[in-house]
């Protein structure tokens, strides 16, 4: 690793350590089932979110969920104080992830083409100023 490389490298690190943040890789839900939920939560205080997430009837709002406890739980072991009511979703991301690509059969020897997808998730925290 060159000398620049490694300086922009250590500068990132050291701005990862101030923030608040979690990532789901490789969750097998579409990204666009996934950004409806997100859309949902955006912005949101993190005990309101906790509860919309809860008695939403999505199935991806369970993971969503399980990831904003995970960046709580983050928050907690960066900062050293419990979460209050000043920590609110900054940021979430939903990229796409890898396709599993299959073939369903049709009639008269046809096939067609079924796409399993998957998405990445980065949920971001902060604190009202």
């Amino acid at each position: 690793m060159g000398k620049r490389k490694r300086v922009a490298a250590d500068a990132r690190k050291e701005a990862n350590k101030t923030k608040f943040f979690a990532h789901l890789n490789d969750c097998p839900t579409s990204p666009r089932k996934m950004r409806l939920v997100a859309d949902m939560v955006r912005g949101m205080d993190v005990t309101k979110a906790f509860n919309v997430l809860k008695f939403s009837t999505k199935e991806a709002s369970k993971k969503v969920e399980k990831l904003l406890a995970s960046a709580v739980a983050n928050y907690e072991q960066k900062s050293g104080n419990r979460p209050d009511e000043a920590l609110f979703i900054k940021e979430i991301l939903v990229d796409s992830g890898f396709q599993l690509k299959r073939l369903r059969t049709a009639p008269q020897g046809r096939a067609h083409r079924i796409r399993k997808r998957s998405n990445h998730v980065t949920l971001i925290l902060d604190l009202k100023k």
